[in-house]
């Protein structure tokens, strides 16, 4: 077995936290996996991980070694990244995040036509609501709607997307139609609430004729999931805001409505992350520059 894919396989066992994630992730058993971990560490005369029967953790030595290792990695990807700015024929692993709504709906479809101008790019498209850590979740690129929270990383703005308060007509007829954030407020209507672990205080921010204003906005339901909200207001549960991409087929089908209309959310920018390293490889390079202008088209929609 080659040494620089023991190297990999280590690097995404100590990423992942994992040997089954890692094999997942990497397309091999846990057998395989396994073994890998062991070569090297017979190479190396050296254990690196500690295992239990119920978890895996990395000793001093692994941790050490994980530098150097992404270090060896990093340094072959800068070099196949310069044959491949030459043949013009990018290959290789590709890891992609987003969020559940934009990846359902923008990116996912637009994937097939990506791998089949580019035959030689797997990609590995992760979805989630929830906040990722490109370095230390061995990530190309992430795709985001909002403000994101780590300031060193490359952005590159895509679109802006306008946003909605919704909620069914059936939730409409039983509990009234707020017009604006303050009788939202003040009817204590039920507000379903886009949270994860260790999410603040949750508030909407909505455009009022005296600027933006935030709203501090209660109900009993939350999901960290985007479209378990939808969900739950198509079924009467409360008022959600959401992304018009993700409600355009609800809206123009009426089984979503938009209220609070004289106090719309702000709208939330389009945008992917990335790190400058990532940013010189072609590959993904090419898969920002595809995405791109298509996701933006399909926004303006």
């Amino acid at each position: 077995m080659s040494y620089l894919e023991n190297i990999r396989t280590f690097v995404r066992v100590y990423e992942l936290g994992s040997m089954s994630a890692a094999g997942r992730d990497l397309r091999i058993s846990p057998a395989v996996t396994s073994a890998r971990i062991s070569q090297l560490e017979d190479h190396l005369s050296v254990r690196l991980f500690q295992r239990t029967t119920r978890s895996l953790s990395p000793t001093v030595q692994g941790t050490a070694f994980y530098t150097g290792a992404c270090g060896v990695l990093d340094a072959v990807s800068f070099a196949e990244a310069q044959v491949t700015d030459i043949t013009e024929n990018p290959k290789g692993l590709l890891h992609v995040a987003a969020p559940l709504g934009v990846g359902r709906r923008l990116l996912a479809p637009l994937v097939p036509e990506f791998a089949q101008k580019y035959p030689l790019i797997d990609v590995r498209l992760r979805l989630t609501d929830r906040s990722v850590d490109l370095t230390n979740e061995g990530l190309d690129v992430a795709f985001f709607l909002g403000q994101p929270e780590d300031s060193n990383l490359r952005i590159r703005n895509i679109a802006t997307c306008p946003r909605v308060l919704v909620a069914s007509p059936h939730y409409v007829a039983q509990h009234g139609h707020p017009v604006d954030g303050a009788a939202i407020v003040a009817d204590n209507h039920a507000c379903l609430s886009l949270r994860y672990p260790g999410a603040s205080e949750f508030q909407w921010r909505l455009i009022t004729a005296d600027g933006p204003q935030r709203f501090r906005v209660k109900g009993r339901l939350e999901s960290d999931d985007g479209d378990v909200l939808t969900n739950w207001a198509l079924s009467g549960q409360g008022i959600a805001l959401k992304p018009i991409f993700e409600v355009a087929e609800h809206l123009a089908s009426g089984d979503l409505i938009v209220v609070a209309e004289q106090t719309p959310p702000e709208p939330v920018q389009m945008a992917c992350l990335y790190t400058h390293k990532r940013h010189q490889d072609p590959k993904t390079r090419m898969f920002i520059e595809f995405m791109g202008p298509k996701i933006a088209d399909a926004i303006a929609k």
